[in-house]
């Protein structure tokens, strides 16, 4: 946010799943660095971020939630719940856990314009709630719609929509006027480009683990996926060191290191861009 900030841009924070503290990192290098923002974007895990930051959380407060925080509680592994619903977990104990950190928050509540995105599975098109669009929607429901990774969590039905990750979406639908003025609009993006740490298979029940693997090398290879030169000089890349989208069981060490992954990264490359885009 950033009231007295010497330049603003649209930071549209991109996929991530459980890397929640590089987009930390990226919004304390921006307050930091004195850059503002008016709007923000959150896709995926990046819309847990956004949506705290957009209701006031610090990224001193964020930092700390993050690092105490246990992800592996919002996964689940009921094949019921699969078989009937398309999830392993129902997402009800993460929306919760939303919707108190932002005091049960509905978008018409927010004090800046914050747009989560979703993908709506029958279109491949982008749905945006906002509050302008989903004024009375509670926003703790939309990152949840969001965040929704296929099989993990259930596919949503939303009116006409039927939700599941932003992250499915084509990275062009994010590059937009989100402002209507012209803003310099950033997706910061997080690549896994190592080899993740082979995942522990249970004997007992071993068709969870076959599928949660199934779903962390599609998102890992979602994170790797071609970028057109358009879009490159709109687009900060964050190196993640071999964590996946679904590193459940982070060590504070790791945290630590996506933090500043994100932080280094934005410091050393946000201005460089900016740069180019200016004319001479």
């Amino acid at each position: 946010m950033n009231p007295t900030a010497s330049q603003y841009i649209v930071p549209v924070l991109a996929g991530g799943g459980t890397r929640l503290p590089a987009h930390v990192g990226v919004l304390t290098a921006l307050r930091d660095m004195d850059f503002g923002y008016r709007h923000i974007v959150g896709v995926s895990g990046g819309s847990v971020v956004a949506a705290l930051a957009a209701f006031g959380k610090t990224p001193e407060t964020m930092r700390q939630l993050f690092h105490d925080i246990d992800f592996s509680q919002f996964r689940g592994f009921s094949l019921l719940n699969l078989l009937l619903h398309g999830g392993l977990s129902n997402g009800r104990r993460f929306e919760r856990w939303m919707d108190r950190e932002l005091d049960g928050a509905r978008f018409k509540d927010c004090p800046i314009n914050l747009n989560v995105v979703a993908t709506d599975v029958r279109s491949g098109q982008a749905v945006i709630f906002n509050r302008q669009n989903s004024p009375e929607l509670s926003v703790a429901r939309a990152v949840l719609y969001s965040i929704s990774i296929p099989l993990l969590f259930p596919f949503h039905h939303h009116g006409r929509h039927v939700l599941v990750d932003g992250s499915i979406l084509a990275e062009d639908g994010l590059f937009r006027d989100w402002a209507g003025d012209r803003t310099p609009v950033f997706c910061f993006r997080l690549r896994d480009n190592r080899v993740a740490a082979e995942h522990f298979s249970r004997r007992i029940l071993p068709v969870a683990d076959y599928l949660f693997m199934l779903m962390r090398t599609f998102m890992s290879t979602l994170s790797r996926e071609y970028m057109s030169d358009a879009l490159w000089l709109n687009t900060v890349l964050i190196e993640t060191e071999g964590m996946s989208p679904l590193e459940f069981h982070m060590t504070p060490g790791q945290k630590d290191s996506l933090f500043d992954s994100g932080y280094r990264t934005t410091q050393d490359f946000l201005p460089r861009k900016l740069a180019r885009q200016k004319p001479d």
